[in-house]
């Protein structure tokens, strides 16, 4: 697959790609650089910066994680982790099966900061990170998530 070569196309990959979202651990920092090109304000430009993350996406794409279904034994442990980089914040949502060694994947979330949130302090990146991922967990499960653990 080449490279798109104008705003419309940007557009369409990236339409073409937001299945993955939920697949790809952030995947919001991955693909950024790809919706500069497309804001109005912006004339279209294909830099480094561009195909880098095109192919890094592409690269994620062919080794998306599958995401486990869910299960609401009571014993099944809900884990949330959550972080907050200098692009963004992402979080994901695991459960821990008692007798199985590794946990499941069920979801992976990530954004870019929007305003005035890219200039927080890194302590409060990382609680925004906490509280969206729990706000985001909850979409997903009805029961509370019982383990919360930021790198």
């Amino acid at each position: 697959m080449s490279p798109p070569t104008n705003k419309e196309e940007t557009q369409a990959f990236l339409s073409a790609i937001g299945f993955w979202r939920m697949h790809i651990p952030e995947y919001s920092q991955i693909v950024s650089p790809l919706y500069l090109v497309t804001h109005k304000k912006n004339d279209f430009h294909w830099g480094p910066e561009q195909q880098q993350a095109f192919l890094q996406i592409k690269q994620e794409i062919a080794h998306a994680v599958a995401l486990s279904p869910f299960k609401t034994k009571p014993d099944v442990k809900n884990v949330l982790y959550s972080a907050a980089g200098n692009n963004g914040l992402s979080w994901s949502l695991w459960q821990k099966v008692p007798g199985e060694t590794e946990s499941r994947p069920l979801g992976f979330w990530s954004r870019s900061y929007r305003g005035s949130k890219a200039n927080y302090t890194p302590i409060e990146k990382e609680i925004l990170a906490a509280y969206e991922g729990v706000q985001a967990a909850s979409e997903v499960i009805s029961t509370k998530t019982q383990l919360l653990l930021a790198p």
